[in-house]
């Protein structure tokens, strides 16, 4: 009868009941003619997922350093009840019938047929101080497994070992770590307590524990087929939540498994220290009185096996032994016939493919490695972190509450690359950490959100188009530098030098030879300066025309009232983006061209040509010199007017004319608000 501890029992019911019931509703699903919906979704929205619960260890090699017959034919023997005759068999590699490789440790474990791997004979141990007999068997996974308990099944009339040693490697063999140790003497062969308590402080200590002899059949391995089963997680106080323990998670982990056998039996001399086997003195006394030495040279190893006996132990707890008779040598009686060696029926593990939360399942890839088949833009064979371009977000593990998905970056379509910034991820409230990297399109900025030095952005393109930013083209002599402003695009001129790209003398100037002043003051004439003043293209301190010509303006620009609202067709917020100062057409000749920006439309006719965005302005040129309106670049005004007015705003289709019979105001963020109320009362406008 195999015993297994109750939590484990209890553990492995549950995780095998949790694998059949998501396997039987995809089966429906799929019988219903659906496809079977990731296990990592829940309706596009990202969840924690983990691959079946599996035996690790099935029909996977293990590599044992002792199998009995695998260089030539040996014979052992075994005795198959306590009572009865020792059988003698051959091992022998070359015939099928006798061959006990390490293979049949991980085969399909069939109770009705048991296949067995066997050690090669080994001699027997009659003191403590001799050296281990190490024999191992190391199972390789061929990835990270997330075990739940490692299991030993001894093959029929076979003793179980004394002392075991299982250890753990989570790098494919390069380094191991004690992972559990059984022996009825812990201290003496280990070095370590029996039975230690596990506390947080040492969660990750392998414990060592003589509750193997115990049970899985009688202590000296005769009848029935004997087991022994670690389980990872009891006894370690943090096991109820291993999502928030990373010192758990990473105890389950491993790669590969070794087995360690060290002792098969204690040595006789020390059964008296051994609390497994209590031995009365006196029977063994009295069986010693009747031995005789005639006796022992004809069939020694048969008498004394008929001869063992049950011996009720004194103390209580302790269980029933089965105490061979010792002889004046001081060697268990029969065991010099018996043959020692270790024989394993199946060798299995418990767990999962470790993914971290964020796969399903673990497929085979086409390089032959066993490989996470990894969701929530993961990458790597466990998933372990997140895939290119995925940054914006440290990698976590998945957790019930949480699936911890991979963010992409964002760099507008700008950037394939991209990097994490914990520094920035803290700064943000733990929103977004990602940087982009080697930004394309002649872009800048943690986001390829901002147009390089020389490049200026197209306000008639998105953020994200390829070509959202222009060239300065700022002239190399004309302009003071190669970088001009990023909203607007004009390059800075050098005195007398307009233009956006300050190609092009300003009116009163002159084209010189030389490169630092490439336009010079046309001299002034007083007859001309009259012209040039009227036109509004220069302002002479020296003249005092603008206080005599120029006057008040028509339209107050300093105060609004709803009266005026209702006066005027439109009302706008634009921001002033450039002048233009020449138009060679023939229709504006007098007045001063400016590209705006409207922002913001308060009111406007039902047939009004103005619209949101980039659009012209004209002002006459004799109103601008007068400051009526009074207009810079790159600031933002309110404009009330008539779009009927006797102007050139008639003639050139899409732009919009500004008199003096127009209000332009400053604009201000209180402005607003003002400007919302007119409109909600604008129907008492008469």
């Amino acid at each position: 009868m195999i015993v297994l501890p109750k939590v484990m029992s209890l553990l492995l019911l549950f995780l095998c009941t949790t694998s059949v019931l998501s396997v039987s509703e995809n089966f429906l699903k799929m019988f219903e003619g659906q496809t079977p919906a990731d296990p990592c979704y829940d309706e596009d929205r990202p969840r924690r997922c983990i691959p079946d619960f599996v035996n690790a260890a099935y029909l996977v090699p293990v590599k044992a350093s002792s199998t009995c017959g695998l260089h030539s034919p040996v014979h052992y023997c075994e005795v198959p009840e306590p009572a009865a005759n020792p059988q003698c068999h051959l091992c022998d590699e070359r015939q099928v019938k006798n061959r006990y490789p390490s293979s049949y440790l991980t085969d399909l474990n069939n109770p009705n047929n048991v296949t067995c791997w066997r050690s090669e004979p080994i001699p027997p141990v009659t003191s403590i101080n001799a050296p281990p007999d190490n024999v191992t068997l190391t199972l390789s996974l061929g990835k990270k497994y997330e075990l739940t308990y490692v299991s030993l099944q001894f093959c029929p009339m076979t003793p179980k070992p004394d002392s075991i040693a299982i250890f753990k490697s989570m790098d494919y063999g390069k380094t191991w770590q004690p992972f559990q140790f059984y022996s009825s003497q812990c201290r003496r062969v280990y070095g370590r307590p029996n039975r230690a308590t596990i506390t947080k402080i040492n969660e990750q200590e392998a414990r060592c524990t003589d509750a193997h002899r115990y049970t899985g059949g009688d202590m000296l391995g005769f009848g029935q087929t004997s087991r022994i089963a670690f389980s990872t997680l009891e006894g370690r106080p943090s096991a109820s939540d291993v999502d928030n323990s990373p010192v758990l998670q990473d105890w389950v982990t491993a790669t590969d498994i070794r087995v360690v056998f060290n002792r098969l039996h204690m040595p006789v001399e020390d059964l008296s220290d051994n609390l497994d086997v209590l031995v009365d003195e006196r029977m063994l006394n009295k069986h010693q009185e009747h031995q005789d030495d005639n006796l022992l040279e004809k069939e020694p190893s048969v008498q004394l096996v008929n001869e063992m006996q049950v011996v009720e132990s004194d103390e209580q707890n302790i269980p029933k032994a089965v105490v061979p008779p010792v002889s004046a040598s001081g060697i268990v009686g029969g065991y010099h016939q018996i043959t020692h060696q270790y024989a394993v029926a199946d060798f299995a593990v418990g767990g999962r493919c470790k993914c971290n939360g964020h796969a399903s399942r673990c497929v085979t890839g086409r390089d032959g490695q066993l490989a996470c088949e990894c969701r929530h833009n993961t990458a790597g064979r466990d998933c372990e972190r997140c895939k290119p371009f995925h940054f914006d977000r440290p990698w976590s593990r998945a957790t019930a509450r949480d699936a911890n998905e991979c963010k992409a970056c964002e760099c507008n379509q700008h950037a394939r690359r991209c990097r994490f910034n914990m520094e920035l991820y803290k700064l943000s409230g733990r929103v977004s950490g990602g940087v982009c990297l080697k930004c394309r399109h002649f872009t800048a900025g943690r986001h390829c959100h901002y147009c390089r030095e020389g490049y200026y952005r197209d306000p008639t393109k998105q953020i994200t188009h390829r070509k959202a930013c222009k060239p300065c083209d700022c002239h190399p002599i004309g302009a003071s530098g190669k970088t001009c402003n990023q909203a607007t695009g004009q390059c800075p001129c050098k005195d007398g030098v307009v233009g956006i790209t300050c190609n092009r003398c300003a009116k009163g100037y002159q084209q010189s030879r030389s490169h630092i002043a490439p336009c010079i003051k046309i001299p002034v004439v007083q007859m001309m300066a009259t012209e040039e003043d009227d036109n509004g293209y220069r302002e002479d301190p020296d003249s005092n025309r603008g206080g005599d010509q120029c006057g008040k303006c028509k339209a107050a620009t300093r105060r609004l009232n709803m009266n005026k609202y209702c006066k005027r067709d439109y009302a706008i917020m634009a921001r002033v983006l450039s002048r233009i100062e020449n138009s060679d057409e023939e229709n504006t000749k007098g007045w001063i061209r400016f590209m705006v920006n409207v922002e913001f439309i308060y009111k406007k006719a039902g047939d009004s040509l103005i619209r949101k965005g980039v659009m012209p302005m004209l002002i006459p040129a004799a109103d601008l010199a007068c400051k009526c309106p009074k207009i810079k670049s790159n600031r933002s005004y309110l404009f009330l007017g008539r779009e009927k007015d006797d102007s050139p705003g008639g003639i050139v289709t899409g732009s919009l004319a500004v008199t003096q019979r127009s209000i332009v105001i400053e604009w201000k963020d209180e402005w607003d608000q003002r400007m919302r109320r007119f409109r909600r009362r604008a129907r008492k406008c008469k």
